[in-house]
C-alpha cells in the first residue's frame, strides 16, 4: 500500500509540473509601449514630457548641438524613422538634409508629424526684415517663403504639444497622451507670461535685433521687436552672405546705434565677430540657443530652461 500511495504522489506531482510548464510556456502577450522619433532635441523635449506622462519612450535623431539645417540621416537612422510608432518633425524645411530620408520612410510606412505647416506660420521678413532673394539664395534654401522657427513662440509650442498628444490618441486609443499633451500645455504657457516680462522690460525704442540668420521672425513677431538685419541673409545657416551684404549690415548697425548681434551658441561666430569689428564701435556678440538645446549641465537643458536663457540674454544685451 505504501508503494502504490508513493506512486500516486509521483504521478500528481508529474502531472503539475506539466501543467506549470504549458503555462509557463504561454506567457500572456505584453502590449508594447509606443515608441516615438523626434528630429530635434528642442521638439524633443516637449514630446518626451507628454510620452513620459501618457507612457513610451522618445528618441532624438539630432545629437545636441548639431545644425538642424544641414543633418543628413544614416541608413540606420532612416530605419529607425520606419520602425518608430511616430516620427515628430519641425517642417517647413528646416529639417533640409532630411528630405529624401523623410520621403524613404514614408514609403516604407512611417508615420510623420510636422508641426510648424499646422501653427499659422508668418512668412520670412514678418519680423520686420526681408532680404530681395526671399530667402531663394544660391545655396538653394530649402524654407520657401513659410518661417518653420515655430518654437521662439511659446504659444505656438503649446499648440504643437497637443497636436503631438492627440496624434498619439489616435495612434493608440489612449486618450491619456491627450491629457498628458494638456498638461504640458498649460506649463508652457505658463512660463511664456515669465519669458514675456523679461522681453517686455525692453524699452520699445531697443527693441532691435541683429541675428547670425534669420531665426527669430516669431519672436519679434510676437514681442513687438524689429529684426533689422541678419550675418547670413537667409533663414538657413547653409546660405553664404556677399561681400555687399555684410557692407549693407554694417551700414545698418552703424545707422540703428545697435550694440549686440545675437550668434547662435551651436555655430562658429566668427563671422558675427568680423561683422562687430568692422564697425569700428563697441559691438558685442551674444550667443543665443537656437536650434539645439544645451547640454544638461547648460541653462538651456529643456525647452523652457533655452527659452529663459535666450529672453534673459536678449533683455540684458539689448539693455547692457
Amino acid at each position: 500500500m505504501k508503494s502504490t500511495y508513493v506512486i500516486s504522489l509521483a504521478a500528481a506531482a508529474l502531472v503539475l509540473s506539466a501543467c506549470s510548464s504549458s503555462d509557463s510556456s504561454s506567457p500572456a502577450p505584453e502590449v508594447s509601449a509606443i515608441t516615438v522619433l523626434a528630429t530635434t532635441s528642442v521638439i524633443g523635449d516637449v514630446t518626451r514630457q507628454i510620452v513620459d506622462c501618457g507612457g513610451g519612450t522618445v528618441d532624438v535623431l539630432m545629437p545636441i548641438g548639431t545644425d538642424a539645417h544641414d543633418f543628413s540621416a544614416s541608413s540606420a537612422q532612416v530605419a529607425s524613422m520606419v520602425n518608430s510608432d511616430l516620427v515628430v518633425a519641425v517642417g517647413l524645411g528646416l529639417e533640409a538634409g532630411l528630405t529624401d530620408s523623410f520621403e524613404n520612410a514614408a514609403s516604407d510606412g512611417a508615420r510623420i508629424l510636422e508641426l510648424a505647416s499646422q501653427l499659422d506660420p508668418i512668412e520670412f521678413g514678418a519680423g520686420g526684415h526681408s532680404d530681395e532673394e526671399g530667402h531663394d539664395d544660391e545655396e538653394g534654401d530649402a524654407h520657401g517663403s513659410q518661417d518653420p522657427h515655430f518654437w521662439f513662440d511659446m504659444n505656438r509650442m503649446a499648440t504643437a504639444a497637443e497636436l503631438i498628444g492627440a496624434e498619439l490618441t489616435t495612434i493608440t486609443g489612449d486618450a491619456a497622451y491627450t491629457t498628458c499633451a494638456d498638461t504640458t500645455a498649460s506649463e508652457l504657457r505658463a512660463a511664456e507670461g515669465e519669458v514675456r516680462a523679461l522681453l517686455e522690460s525692453v524699452p520699445a525704442d531697443q527693441r532691435i535685433l541683429v541675428t547670425d540668420h534669420d531665426a527669430l521672425g516669431y519672436l519679434a513677431d510676437t514681442y513687438g521687436y524689429e529684426v533689422a538685419g541678419t550675418v547670413i541673409p537667409s533663414g538657413s545657416t547653409l546660405a553664404e552672405p556677399s561681400s555687399a551684404d555684410l557692407a549693407e549690415l554694417v551700414a545698418t548697425i552703424k545707422a540703428e546705434g545697435i550694440t549686440t548681434i545675437f550668434a547662435n551658441v551651436a555655430q562658429p561666430s566668427a563671422l558675427a565677430e568680423a561683422v562687430a569689428a568692422e564697425t569700428g564701435t563697441d559691438v558685442q556678440v551674444v550667443p543665443l540657443y537656437v536650434e539645439s538645446l544645451g547640454a544638461s549641465d547648460s541653462p538651456a537643458a529643456t525647452y523652457i530652461d533655452m527659452m529663459r536663457t535666450n529672453a534673459t540674454l536678449i533683455s540684458t544685451g539689448l539693455q547692457g
